[in-house]
């Protein structure tokens, strides 16, 4: 699928130009990261859901000092956390905020969205819930989402640092896009499987106990006093996360 297929598609889903420019621009950054999982292959994946509304946008339900609760009201978690991200750079933490949103889902390439914060110089750290896809390492039905981890933080030299890092061996994404097998969706680690499983779990439980059980995110954004992070200088040609 060509770029401009892509968001033609976005627009015969029903959402407005806004928001499918967003959705287009997650997309599009996965497909040039190599990330077809989370690419344009979701555009085909979001046409399945049945109970996608292209119209429903999230609202901004609780604030205060250091803290605000999101409600996705039905809206996509990609349009959420684009909310998100856009209201932390309106209004930057002071030094620090927490934010949590419920009702959001799928949020997609995590590392997406703590990169727009780092660019304009926040550090962040974003988790997010999905349906059950892991086992136990000891086997069973699937218990845990693949809960990914992202953090984003300053350089001084370029692109921010990016470390997103999902707790599966491979990701749903990769399953959708054909590139792995649904069997591969296990804790990552091999004999060590259950240190995966273990951060999959607690995750998923420190989301749940903040938005509840419907699938949610939780962020954190700091304004850093020390800082952008001159480790690209110290780690010389070596290729760091998050670049391409």
């Amino acid at each position: 699928m060509q770029p401009d297929e892509a968001l033609a598609r976005l627009r015969a889903l029903g959402f407005g130009e806004g928001d499918a420019r967003t959705l287009f621009a997650h997309f599009d950054d996965a497909e040039r990261r190599g990330k077809a999982g989370h690419g344009y292959t979701r555009i085909e994946w979001l046409a399945t859901l049945p109970d996608l509304d292209p119209s429903a946008s999230p609202v901004l339900e609780l604030e205060r000092p250091g803290f605000e609760r999101w409600d996705g009201r039905g809206a996509l978690g990609y349009l959420t956390l684009a909310a998100i991200c856009d209201h932390l750079v309106a209004r930057r933490p002071e030094p620090a905020r927490v934010v949590v949103a419920r009702r959001c889902f799928p949020t997609g390439m995590l590392g997406h969205w703590v990169r727009r914060l780092a660019d304009v110089g926040l550090v962040a750290l974003l988790t997010a819930t999905s349906p059950p896809r892991l086992p136990h390492p000891d086997g069973g039905p699937p218990l845990v989402g693949t809960n990914p981890l992202a953090i984003g933080i300053p350089s001084a030299q370029g692109a921010p640092i990016v470390a997103d890092v999902s707790m599966g061996k491979t990701t749903y994404g990769d399953v959708i896009a054909g590139q792995a097998s649904a069997e591969d969706l296990v804790p990552f680690g091999g004999e060590q499987a259950h240190k995966a499983f273990a951060l999959a779990l607690g995750l998923q439980l420190l989301v749940e106990s903040v938005a509840g059980e419907d699938y949610g995110a939780f962020l954190v954004a700091v304004d850093p006093e020390h800082g952008p992070t001159d480790f690209r200088g110290r780690a010389g040609d070596v290729r760091l996360p998050g670049d391409r």
